[in-house]
């Protein structure tokens, strides 16, 4: 290697691809630490295909990775100094984005929500939104703070489980439409495994997010497209939606994912009498309709916690009562009412996440209060310290007894070669204290405890031994809550046997060497419980999960909620669990969870829990419509025989670029570092000596190129040493020499050069940045033999890779008008070729504007055609009848009809303006767009030889 082949691949290795070009994502991947899948690639490739595209809905089947897909497209932007980037997911899925976005793709992200947006302000900062870091907020605070979201020219708006935003059509659909205008200028992608649930208009709505030009208005999308006879094959809209949507299905990737079961086994038991007759207190106490130890504003949600802690064990409601009783004392004292939210979330760690969920009606508390109130106080912590009394008085929960039974039957359950790992999940961080307890005799120093703080004894050992281990290397991410969940899961994998962890286990981390999972207590959310179940039934599980449920056969409500998250949501057994076909079908897995509460809340009796549970079963069997699967699949699926070929293609052409990429980032950091590093070429690893530029200071431990691991720090194309390394070969000043390239000699077979071996030459490298559509540069490789031959541009650059075997300062002079003419006529070719792309990236826009057009037409004409069908028919009935009141009647009918066949015909010549304004609206911005800004550098010129 010498200076003149570093500098020509330090600007390949950093030149910024079109879209639609197979390379354009293979340096993203190349940093990420993810297994390639082909499938995800191509969805990339799709999302960003055209400059003019406004984004893509990725819509692959359950357990195919939008993620990964949605994490290249924000890793390339991101190395393309594209930072403005924003997710909008639902807030229990907010960790879980942030922590795969720095493990896979080493980018930082911050989770907006009201806490922190509200420090920020404080601290001075006008808009939040605008950070050097990706946001990830909820679709509730999406919504509440759209104002300040449009203000950022977001340079990709990830939107994931964007079903919920399926009804933006409907003006009713607040989240939907706060969400789509605030984005309406951004490049977005949706992601979800459920485009189309119960109607077609779902569809048209995920699409109109995208673009409001891929269909006319909902008029003519109902007129064209739902009046359709059944068993039509929708081919135009198919047509249509293959611009903007792409689907793999599992049936076709089986070859590259392996996919393992869930096996489901449920633990029945029967609480105690005490139990039972602290449950029944406690319930009747929340029915009542004025409680004063819970704020009328969050009554709802409040109600909905105490009966999970109630559920939970013993323990956890004891607590949380003692915590209400010196709540209320406290009232007394100061005459007033306080909040108990902070005690309740002590305890319940998702509080300030549902209570965004939840998003109650707007109430205030009246602080005041008055004689009647303290008696009535005092009345209520007489009854609230009965109920704590029986609490604590109850020493052995069933469930808890229980619990050795579940461990013993799920391990025995599990695969032989499995790891013998088990995660509990509780709701209750004293539950958790509790199990941690009941648990320690059977299993001495093999339990971990994971929750929001974890700040026990066991968890701050198992953190500083950590934090000695991985000192210096690229694990400490120098956050100590970050590192501390990290070390958490290690010390679970490598040492534990249990976990016991909240709901704060469910976010953000993955278990995939544990098989056994157990839901001690069990949400009402479906989606939260697959959030759990998917920390370890997920990508790169080796073997089946065991998912244990316990199940308290005396409680008619509890079984009738596990008999539908089982039979109707399917979230136990089988190959994916909970397909997005039936989570989607719910609007929200909060809606449904309010449903239940309401149910516990409302109804007593078992004949009246058990009449609510069949309305609630029979409306879910009416969203999870069978008839509609059928249509996405015909409408959606990739049908194409040449799928699975073209996915292999895709396979073995991103692993060729990335493996020569990381060739030639090894190459020329040897040259670079040459001196200030040792180098070990076995395992592509090095370390610094001293510090080779005095502008940055690096770590002089070791750097490997590859896949994370504790000795060495990752070296990969973002990182910032390698980023300097790159900058200084580009900035290299290079004369004019002769290089002797070696074919004779080397190992490969490289036949495109066979003819000019003994020959020799010149060759120039030229660097060129082209902004039209979209900003791209392309390293342009010429020259020619001295008998006159001229080189093929794949000739030159395969040359500039071969081995040199003796370099040359003594050059041959070489024709500079010569060298010129060809890089014009290079230059002419390349420009060409780019005005070519850029008019089929035209066409396209023209064409799909030209059936935007042709739809609202059509529609404006059907409804003139159809209002002209009813004057036909109201003149045929005023022949006929021969009541004057009837007469009457149908004329005044008559009469309006024409007024809105005149409005109809009007709306035409308004329909055909508009269409010719946004025509010549679009034409002139692209035309603006297409103006060419050319930057060329000559990098060097070089006499060759080939020997």
């Amino acid at each position: 290697m010498n200076p003149y082949q570093v500098k020509y691949i330090a600007y390949e290795l950093t030149k910024r691809f079109p879209s639609g070009s197979n390379e354009k994502f293979n340096i993203a991947l190349m940093d990420a630490q993810v297994d390639l899948n082909p499938h995800q690639v191509e969805s990339a490739l799709f999302a960003f295909k055209s400059p003019l595209s406004k984004g893509a809905i990725l819509a692959d089947e359950v357990g195919l990775g939008k993620t990964i897909e949605a994490g290249i497209l924000l890793s390339q932007l991101w190395a393309e100094r594209r930072k403005k980037l924003l997710i909008i997911c639902p807030a229990n899925l907010r960790k879980q984005w942030s922590q795969e976005l720095y493990d896979k793709f080493f980018l930082d992200s911050i989770i907006l929500e009201n806490k922190n947006f509200n420090e920020f302000v404080k601290s001075g900062k006008r808009n939040p939104f605008d950070q050097n870091k990706i946001i990830i907020c909820s679709y509730q605070f999406a919504r509440a703070k759209a104002d300040l979201m449009q203000l950022i020219s977001w340079d990709l708006a990830v939107v994931d489980e964007a079903h919920r935003l399926r009804n933006v059509y409907k003006l009713t659909n607040k989240i939907g439409n706060a969400i789509k205008e605030a984005l309406s200028h951004s490049r977005k992608a949706l992601l979800t495994a459920t485009p189309l649930q119960n109607s077609l208009l779902e569809l048209y709505g995920l699409v109109s997010i995208i673009d409001e030009h891929t269909f006319g208005d909902i008029k003519s999308f109902r007129s064209q497209f739902l009046r359709t006879v059944e068993g039509e094959n929708y081919q135009d809209l198919r047509d249509r939606l293959k611009s903007v949507c792409i689907r793999n299905l599992r049936r076709q990737v089986q070859e590259y994912i392996r996919y393992t079961n869930r096996i489901p086994l449920t633990i029945k038991f029967e609480p105690s009498d005490d139990e039972q007759k602290l449950y029944e207190a406690v319930s009747d106490y929340l029915q009542k309709e004025l409680l004063y130890a819970l704020p009328a504003s969050q009554r709802h949600l409040m109600t909905l916690i105490l009966r999970k802690l109630l559920a939970s064990s013993s323990f956890a409601i004891a607590g949380t009562l003692n915590s209400l009783i010196k709540k209320l004392h406290q009232v007394i004292k100061d005459h007033q009412k306080v909040s108990v939210i902070d005690e309740v979330s002590e305890d319940y760690e998702l509080f300030e996440e549902q209570a965004e969920e939840w998003e109650e009606d707007e109430q205030t508390d009246d602080n005041s209060l008055t004689e009647a109130d303290i008696d009535a106080i005092k009345l209520e912590i007489t009854e609230l310290e009965k109920f704590r009394d029986l609490a604590e008085s109850i020493k052995h929960n069933a469930k808890g007894e229980k619990l050795l039974t579940a461990l013993k039957e799920g391990f025995s359950k599990m695969d032989k070669h499995a790891n013998k790992k088990a995660i509990i999940f509780t709701e209750s961080t004293r539950t958790q204290n509790y199990l941690f307890n009941l648990l320690s005799e059977q299993y001495p120093n093999k339990i971990v405890l994971f929750n929001g703080s974890n700040n026990d004894e066991t968890s701050n050992k198992v953190y500083k031994s950590w934090l000695a281990t991985n000192k210096g290397t690229d694990k400490v991410t120098g956050s100590p809550t970050a590192d501390k969940r990290a070390a958490l899961v290690e010390y679970f994998r490598n040492d534990a046997t249990i976990m016991i962890a909240t709901e704060a286990a469910a976010e953000g981390i993955n278990l995939q060497f544990c098989s056994l999972l157990i839901n001690y207590d069990l949400p009402w959310n479906p989606q939260r419980i697959e959030q759990r179940i998917g920390r370890c039934h997920r990508y790169g599980q080796k073997y089946d999960v065991v998912v244990v449920n316990f199940l308290n056969v005396k409680n008619a409500a509890d079984i009738r909620v596990f008999q539908l998250l089982d039979e109707k949501f399917k979230l136990f057994s089988g190959v994916f669990g909970a397909s997005d076909d039936v989570l989607g079908s719910i609007e929200s897995g909060v809606d449904f969870e309010k449903r239940i509460a309401e149910i516990y809340q409302k109804y007593r009796t078992e004949q009246e829990i058990i009449e609510q549970f069949d309305l609630l079963q029979k409306e879910l069997d009416e969203q999870i419509n069978s008839k509609m699967l059928s249509t996405r699949e015909t409408l959606l699926a990739n049908f194409d025989d040449e799928v699975l070929d073209k996915l292999k293609i895709r396979l073995s052409e991103s692993r060729e670029y990335i493996n020569k990429y990381e060739q030639w980032l090894w190459a020329v950091t040897k040259f670079e570092l040459n001196g200030a590093a040792t180098f070990n070429d076995k395992n592509l690893s090095f370390k610094l000596k001293k510090q080779p530029y005095s502008e940055a200071t690096f770590p002089t431990e070791s750097f490997k190129l590859g896949k994370p691991n504790t000795e060495a720090h990752v070296y990969r194309m973002g990182h910032p040493l390698a980023q300097t390394v790159l900058e200084k070969a580009k900035e290299k000043e290079l004369p004019v020499t002769t290089l002797n390239f070696d074919l004779t000699g080397y190992e490969g077979n490289v036949s495109i050069l066979e003819e000019l071996k003994g020959k020799q030459g010149w060759l120039s490298a030229l660097a060129v940045s082209v902004d039209s559509f979209e900003s791209s540069d392309y390293v342009v490789a010429f020259g020619q033999t001295d008998d006159g031959k001229p080189l093929s541009e794949e000739q030159a650059k395969r040359l500039l890779t071969l081995p040199v075997k003796q370099a040359n300062g003594n050059a041959t002079s070489i024709d500079e008008k010569l060298v010129a003419k060809q890089t014009e006529s290079h230059l002419d070719a390349l420009l060409k070729s780019i005005s070519e792309r850029d008019n089929n990236y035209l066409k396209f826009e023209t064409e799909k504007l030209t059936k935007w057009a042709e739809d609202r037409m059509n529609a404006a004409e059907l409804a003139i055609k159809e209002t002209k069908a009813k004057i036909k028919e109201l003149n045929r009935e005023v022949q006929k009848t021969t009541d004057p009141m009837a007469q009457l009647k149908l004329q005044q009918q008559l009469q309006e009809e024409s007024r809105k066949q005149k409005k109809q015909r009007q709306e035409i010549f308004i329909v055909e303006d508009e269409i010719a304004e946004m025509r010549d609206k679009m034409i002139a911005d692209i035309q603006k767009r297409m103006k060419q800004a050319i930057n060329k550098t000559h990098l060097f010129t070089i006499n060759w030889q080939l020997i």
